[in-house]
C-alpha cells in the first residue's frame, strides 16, 4: 500500500515523467477494451464503427494507462475475473520499465456492473429518496465490491440536470434540481472514494440539455443558465466531495464540444474550482471530434484538440492518443509539455492508488451480492417509491379478487436500468424488447422477483388474475379488451405500466432511447384508459425510467404509485408499499407532465415560463417536483425566522418549522426549503431548492427542522457575468413540494457583494430535533 502524501506523489510523478520516453508517456494516457461480448449490441455509441482501434494486449508494449471494464464487458465469474485481471496487470507491469500497473475502471451507476453483483435502484430513484446518507452508504458498498476484485475507478455518478424528461438518459440522473443532484452526488463521491475507488463525475457539462431531448444533440443556452443550473452540481461534488475524476460530455455547447473546451476543462474546473484530478474522455469522445463534430481533420488533430482542451485520458481504447498522437508530436502540432502535464496527473493518481507498488493477490472467493448489499438495495427501493395519489384505497385491505394487468407486471427486467448488467447486455435486434424472453443469453445473475410474484405472496388471501394486455410496445385490440374485462370482473384492478430499459434503441428508456413525447410507450395509454373505464377501482403502478403523462388517471384512479426502475429488490418494495408493510417515503425528483404533448418544462423556471394568459400552451405539471404523499397526515406550524430580520452577505439565515404526525401511522415528511428572490437585476427562477430534510415521525410525535442558509446561497450570475449577492428582500419558503408551500419568512440582505469564482457557499446546514 502506498504511503506517499499528495505532495510526495506529485513530486514522484514529475520525476518519472522526466525519465519516460514519448511512447511511454502516450501509453499512460491510453486505454484498452479487451474481451467485449461479441453477441451483445453496442455498449457505447458508434462502438461497432470504431475501425482502427487497438484491440489486443500487445498494444501495451510501452505500458498502459487504463483497462476498460474487465468485468462489465462480458459475463465472467467474479473470482476468475479477479485472477485474470491480476495476471493481466502482471503482464502490463512487466512491459513498463517503471513497473506501472494499469488503472482498471468499471461502470457503477446501479451497482458494480458485473454479472452477479447487487443491482441497486437507478439514480432517478436515488433522487426520489432525498437521502444523501443512504446514497453515500450505497456507494461505499459498491466501492468495496469493486476494490476487492482489483478495480480502481468507477464511472459514476451522473450529475446531468434533467431539462426534458423525454431524454433517454433521464433514468441515469437524479432529477431536475441542481441542489438535489449535487447533494446526492457529493455523498456518492465521498462513499465511493472512502472505499478506495476514484469517482468520476459525468457528463461535464450540459449534456442533458440537448436540443429536442435527443442523445448527442447540440446544446444551446446562455452562460448564466449553464453556470447556475448545469455546473452547480459538479461544483458541489468537486469542491465539497473532492471528486478525483471528471468525464467530459459528448455534447457541443454553443458549437464547442466539451472534449475540446479549455475554458471548461481548465478554466472552470481547475482554475476556478481547484480540481486536481484527471479528466477522462467519454467513450470514443476524442475520435468524435473528427468523426461526428467535424472540428478535427483526422485522429491526430482530434488528439491535439482534446489534450490541449484538457482531456488527460482517452477511453475506452487507444484510438487517438496512440500512434496518431505520436504523429502529431513529430509534425509539431503539439508540444510535449502538454503531454507531460496530463501524464503527471495520471501518474499522481496511480501513485495514490498504489499502482506503482506491489498489487494485492486476487481473492479466491468473491461474493458480489452479499446479504447486506441486498438489504441496502431493498431499503433504497422502499424509500424511493412515490405515492402520487390515493383516495384511501391504499394500503390494500386484502381484496377478494384482484386483476393484475399491464405489460410490466410479470417481467424481471423492468426493474432494472440500462446500466444494470442484464439490460446492458441485451440482444442486438429490433424485436428484443417484444420477445417473450428478451435476454435469452444473459442470466440475470441475481435473484429478482416480478411484481406479480411478490403480490401473490404478499396478498396470499386474494385471488389474483394476471393479464398482460400486450407488451411494452405492442398490443392488439383483443389483448387490451381481455385486460379491461379482467379488471371489470375484479374487486380491484392493479395496472402496471412503464418501461423496458436498454441501450441504443433496445429499450424504451436508457442511453440512446429518447422518446418523441411524454406518452407511455406503445399502446399502454390505451390500455390504461380501458382499465380505468372498467368501473372497478384502479391502482396504477408506474415502473419507469422517466415520468410519463398518465392520461385521465390523476382524476380517475384510486391511487397512483411511481417507481423509478427500483433494482433487484424493487418488486418487494412496491408490494410492501401497496400492502402497507412499508410507508411510502419517496418524493418526485422530476415533475410528472400533465399531457403527452406538454412542453418540456421543469419547476426551475421564471414566471414567464409558467402558465399565463399570453400563451395557449400550459406547461403546468400534473405532479410537481418534490411531490409525494404518505399514509399518515402531517401538521405544520408556521415557519419561524430564528435569526434576525436582516443579514449581511456573509451572514447566515436560520429558519425553523415544527411538524407533527397527526395520523395513526408512522411516516416520513420531506421538508423542502425554497429560495424566492422577488427583485433582482437578472430574471430569476420563481423559486429554487436550497435545502431539504427527511423527518420520520411516529404517530402523535413532533419534530423541528432547522435550516441555516448562508446568505451567499442567494448568489447568481449578474448582468456583468460575475457571481453576486444583491441587497434587498429574500423569501424563504417551507414547502411539501415545489407546488405546495406551507409558510414563508422574509429577510433583508443589507448590502451587495461580488464573489470570486469558486468561493460561494453551496450547501445549507440542517438540524433535526425530535420531541
Amino acid at each position: 500500500m502506498h504511503t506517499d502524501t499528495p505532495a510526495e506523489a506529485a513530486e514522484r510523478a514529475a520525476g518519472l515523467v522526466k525519465r519516460m520516453t514519448l511512447e511511454e508517456k502516450c501509453a499512460q494516457l491510453s486505454s484498452l477494451w479487451l474481451g467485449v461480448d461479441a453477441d451483445a449490441g453496442d455498449m457505447a455509441p458508434h462502438q461497432s464503427e470504431q475501425a482502427g482501434s487497438a484491440t489486443g494486449i500487445e498494444a501495451a508494449a510501452h505500458g498502459l494507462g487504463q483497462l476498460t471494464r474487465p468485468f462489465g464487458s462480458a459475463r465472467v465469474d467474479a473470482a476468475e475475473g479477479a485472477a485474470r485481471l491480476a495476471a493481466l496487470q502482471r503482464r502490463i507491469r512487466s512491459s513498463s520499465r517503471f513497473g506501472i500497473a494499469a488503472l482498471a475502471h468499471e461502470e457503477c451507476l446501479t451497482g458494480f456492473m458485473a454479472h452477479g453483483a447487487t443491482i441497486f435502484p437507478t439514480a432517478l430513484a436515488w433522487g426520489a429518496t432525498f437521502d444523501p446518507d443512504l446514497i453515500g452508504e450505497m456507494a461505499r458498498r459498491i466501492g468495496a465490491s469493486m476494490r476487492g476484485v482489483g478495480v480502481h475507478q468507477g464511472l459514476a455518478p451522473v450529475l446531468d440536470v434533467v431539462a426534458d424528461s423525454r431524454w433517454g438518459r433521464t433514468e441515469e440522473t437524479m432529477g431536475e434540481d441542481p441542489y438535489l443532484n449535487g447533494s446526492l452526488a457529493t455523498a456518492y463521491v465521498a462513499g465511493l472514494q472512502d472505499a478506495g475507488i476514484v469517482a468520476t463525475l459525468k457528463h461535464f457539462a450540459g449534456y442533458s440539455a440537448s436540443h429536442a431531448a435527443r442523445n448527442f444533440g447540440p446544446v444551446y443556452m446562455g452562460p448564466r443558465q449553464f453556470a447556475e443550473t448545469y455546473l452547480t452540481p459538479f461544483e458541489m461534488a468537486v469542491r465539497i466531495g473532492r471528486a478525483q475524476s471528471v468525464m467530459a460530455s459528448y455534447a457541443a455547447h454553443d458549437g464547442v464540444p466539451a472534449h475540446a473546451d479549455p475554458r471548461l476543462l481548465q478554466g472552470v474546473l481547475r482554475d476556478e474550482w481547484g480540481f486536481e484530478g484527471t479528466v477522462v474522455a467519454d467513450y470514443f469522445g476524442v475520435n468524435f471530434l473528427n468523426s461526428l463534430h467535424g472540428i478535427a481533420a483526422d485522429r491526430s488533430d482530434a488528439a491535439v484538440l482534446a489534450l490541449a482542451g484538457g482531456v488527460d485520458v482517452e477511453l475506452p481504447n487507444m484510438d487517438c492518443y496512440g500512434a496518431p498522437l505520436l504523429s502529431a508530436v513529430a509534425a509539431g502540432q503539439i508540444e510535449e509539455d502538454v503531454i507531460d502535464r496530463a501524464v503527471e496527473r495520471v501518474l499522481t493518481q496511480k501513485i495514490g492508488l498504489g499502482l506503482l507498488d506491489e498489487l494485492p493477490e486476487a481473492p479466491t472467493e468473491v461474493d458480489l451480492d452479499p446479504p447486506e448489499n441486498r438489504a441496502l438495495a431493498a431499503e433504497i427501493a422502499r424509500k424511493s417509491i412515490v405515492l402520487l395519489a390515493n383516495d384511501g384505497t391504499l394500503p390494500l385491505a386484502a381484496p377478494a379478487k384482484v386483476a393484475l394487468v399491464g405489460p410490466v407486471a410479470d417481467d424481471k427486467a423492468v426493474m432494472l436500468g440500462c446500466y444494470a448488467f442484464p439490460n446492458h447486455h441485451g440482444r442486438n435486434d429490433a424485436d428484443a424488447i417484444d420477445a417473450d424472453d428478451p435476454y435469452p443469453h444473459v442470466d440475470m445473475g441475481v435473484s429478482i422477483a416480478t411484481l406479480a410474484e411478490r403480490l401473490k405472496a404478499d396478498l396470499a388471501g386474494s385471488l389474483i388474475e394476471h393479464v398482460a394486455g400486450g407488451t411494452v410496445l405492442e398490443a392488439t385490440d383483443a389483448e387490451i379488451a381481455q385486460a379491461a374485462n379482467a379488471a371489470a370482473a375484479a374487486d380491484l384492478a392493479i395496472i402496471a405500466v412503464g418501461d423496458r430499459s436498454g441501450l441504443f434503441g433496445r429499450g424504451t428508456s436508457g442511453e440512446g432511447c429518447d422518446a418523441p413525447s411524454h406518452a407511455l410507450p406503445g399502446r399502454q395509454p390505451e390500455l390504461l384508459e380501458a382499465v380505468l373505464d372498467s368501473g372497478t377501482p384502479v391502482v396504477v403502478v408506474v415502473i419507469s425510467g422517466r415520468p410519463y403523462a398518465l392520461g385521465t388517471a390523476p382524476e380517475r384512479a384510486a391511487a397512483i404509485v411511481q417507481a423509478f426502475l427500483p433494482g433487484q429488490e424493487g418488486a418487494s418494495a412496491i408490494s410492501a408499499v401497496l400492502t402497507g408493510a412499508s410507508e411510502p417515503e419517496g418524493r418526485l425528483p422530476a415533475s410528472v407532465p400533465a399531457r403527452p404533448d406538454s412542453p418540456p418544462a421543469t419547476y426551475l423556471a421564471p414566471s414567464l415560463a409558467r402558465r399565463s394568459s399570453v400563451s395557449t400552451v400550459d406547461p403546468t405539471a400534473a405532479y410537481a417536483f418534490g411531490h409525494g404523499r404518505s399514509y399518515t397526515r402531517f401538521d405544520w406550524a408556521p415557519a419561524e425566522l430564528v435569526s434576525g430580520p436582516e443579514v449581511g452577505p456573509e451572514g447566515t439565515v436560520e429558519v425553523a418549522v415544527r411538524i407533527t404526525n397527526a395520523g395513526d401511522r408512522p411516516g416520513t415528511e420531506v421538508v423542502q426549503l425554497y429560495l424566492h428572490d422577488p427583485v433582482a437585476t437578472t430574471v430569476r427562477p420563481v423559486q429554487r431548492l436550497v435545502g431539504f430534510a427527511r423527518l420520520w415521525l411516529e404517530p402523535g410525535r413532533s419534530g423541528e427542522v432547522r435550516f441555516a442558509m448562508p446568505a451567499c446561497m442567494a448568489a447568481f450570475v449578474g448582468a456583468d457575468g460575475s457571481w453576486v449577492v444583491e441587497s434587498g428582500a429574500l423569501e424563504l419558503r417551507l414547502a411539501r413540494s415545489a407546488a405546495d408551500t406551507e409558510s414563508a419568512v422574509t429577510v433583508q440582505v443589507t448590502e451587495p457583494r461580488c464573489l470570486e469564482p469558486g468561493t460561494r457557499a453551496l450547501t445549507t446546514r440542517t438540524q433535526i430535533t425530535l420531541g
